[in-house]
């Protein structure tokens, strides 16, 4: 049982490295539905894996339709990831940009408030 709650950790900590602040519900499942926690580890490690697209390409994505939807927390979560992917203010700047173009100026507005604020350079 240690192990098992041991490794769940390691993952939790890894997770928090790719986005940012793993949200509590998210955690919570750790030890009250083990199993999902373990599919969506599962899943998620699947979907962030290199691919056809980078794991840079694929966080950039992701910023711009969290600012598009305009979720705070998935914001922060994403760029905070970006970041320990190496990805740049300008690299941002320019996903923004096609939301924009895609999702009009309140997600640009929003998305590059979040960006200044995160990623203070």
């Amino acid at each position: 049982m240690a192990k098992k709650t041991a490794a769940k950790e390691k993952d939790l900590k890894d997770l928090e490295k790719k986005i940012g602040k793993v949200p509590k519900f998210f955690r919570e499942l750790t030890t009250k539905e083990p199993e999902m926690f373990d599919l969506v580890m599962r899943f998620e490690q699947h979907i962030w894996d290199d691919g056809a697209l980078s794991k840079q390409t694929k966080k950039l994505i992701a910023i711009a339709i969290a600012a598009a939807l305009r979720d705070q927390h998935a914001v922060h979560a994403q760029l905070a990831g970006a970041a320990n992917l190496g990805i740049t203010k300008e690299e941002v700047e320019e996903a923004l940009r096609v939301t924009f173009l895609l999702s009009g100026m309140p997600a640009y507005v929003y998305g590059r408030a979040q960006l200044d604020e995160v990623m203070k350079k």
